[in-house]
């Protein structure tokens, strides 16, 4: 059997087999995380209801990746249930839990963690129940065991674990992001079932065409000799463009230095850094008033620096687009609804950064040479803080 065209024996070689079978076995774990989701759905459904109704805010939290989950959806939450949405990582809670926590408020805290076993982010609930008047504790996580899943709080607590699968044993996150992300986005399913189960299905369609028919142009993109990356995505795709650069950082060992934005943040000041080694990423929306301003972006960027080369991301075929590669990830026209975009987006960017890997020589499944970085982070103190 092959995992993104390399056979299992080439893989143990070259120290990627785990991160192949978690990238290419993300659609069937992405359908086992829903079926699990549905059948708790009345206990969620329930602890959601009874928080909301006092509830004065929503904070998405995580570290890293599962930090970016949070810029993909705080938007979709908040236009769902109309209480102010933001995505605060814990890594700045930590440091300044007295910017985001007071007796005043009373938020319900949706946290997102693969292990649950940083310091960050048990650190962050601990500090949210010392701070704040009330809150509820809704936490998202891809192990059972881990800290986070079993945290016990004078305050309400839930605890989604998502199924084994999507508890990655390779460095970067790949199932146990998008798994969580499809989490975090059927909150807003706990009346439509059988919506999101469409929505799943074409998600799904989407990433299966990329694993099958996308690798040979994504590998030959990843033999380009680049060393910057340009990522840009707007609303939904900017938590999006933000994991893309991480990806493609944590895999190449920092050999590529990447930046994420929005299409129009980009404007102001970050497009100097294209230079002739940069790859510049396009996830296009299929909201046609964004793409509008996404088009204006592509535009310009070409009567400025030049960069090596430009790639879209999109669900359709784009007229009028001065890019080199447009990747499609869609092969029958039909397109998912904007708040799912991000779930299957993610996924050509976690090849190319595979493949990247390799060919630099480095092992993606532990792809950080000096150990600078690793699966679960560690040696975070964690000092006490008087309220």
């Amino acid at each position: 059997m092959k995992y993104l065209n390399y056979s299992k024996e080439e893989l143990e070689e070259a120290g990627g087999l785990q991160t192949a079978k978690e990238i290419r076995h993300q659609p069937d774990v992405w359908i086992k995380t829903a079926d699990k989701f549905f059948k708790e759905s009345k206990s969620i459904k329930k602890f959601l209801e009874s928080a909301l109704k006092e509830a004065d805010n929503i904070i998405l939290t995580g570290a890293g990746s599962s930090s970016f989950i949070g810029q993909a959806i705080c938007g979709i939450l908040f236009s769902h249930f109309h209480v102010i949405t933001r995505p605060i990582p814990t890594t700045h809670i930590v440091s300044h839990p007295g910017y985001y926590f007071s007796n005043l408020s009373t938020p319900l805290i949706i946290s997102f963690a693969r292990s649950g076993d940083s310091p960050e982010s048990h650190a962050s609930l601990e500090l949210a129940d010392k701070y704040n008047r009330k809150c509820f504790h809704l936490i998202i996580t891809c192990h059972a065991e881990g800290t986070l899943a079993n945290y016990k709080s004078k305050n309400p607590v839930w605890v989604i674990v998502l199924p084994e699968e999507a508890n990655d044993k390779g460095l970067a996150m790949t199932s146990s992001f998008t798994s969580m992300l499809l989490s975090g986005l059927l909150l807003n399913f706990l009346d439509k079932e059988k919506n999101a189960y469409e929505q799943l299905e074409l998600s799904v369609q989407h990433a299966r065409h990329i694993l099958s028919n996308n690798l040979d142009s994504l590998k030959t993109i990843a033999k380009i000799n680049f060393t910057r990356g340009v990522f840009l995505g707007s609303g939904p795709l900017y938590g999006t463009a933000l994991e893309a650069c991480l990806k493609l950082q944590e895999l190449t060992n920092g050999h590529i230095i990447c930046k994420g934005d929005t299409f129009l943040g980009f404007r102001h000041g970050p497009k100097v850094i294209i230079n002739e080694n940069t790859l510049v990423v396009y996830f296009l929306s299929n909201n046609k008033y964004a793409s509008m301003y996404e088009m204006d972006l592509i535009h310009s960027i070409h009567r400025g620096n030049k960069a090596l080369l430009h790639i879209g991301i999109s669900e359709s075929q784009v007229d009028r687009i001065n890019i080199e590669e447009l990747i499609n990830i869609s092969d029958n026209g039909k397109q998912v609804g904007e708040d799912f975009q991000p779930l299957c987006y993610i996924v050509p960017i976690q090849v190319l950064s595979f493949y990247k890997s390799i060919l630099l020589g480095l092992k993606p499944d532990t792809p950080s040479l000096n150990g600078a970085i690793s699966r679960v982070v560690e040696g975070v103190s964690i000092y006490p803080v008087e309220v």
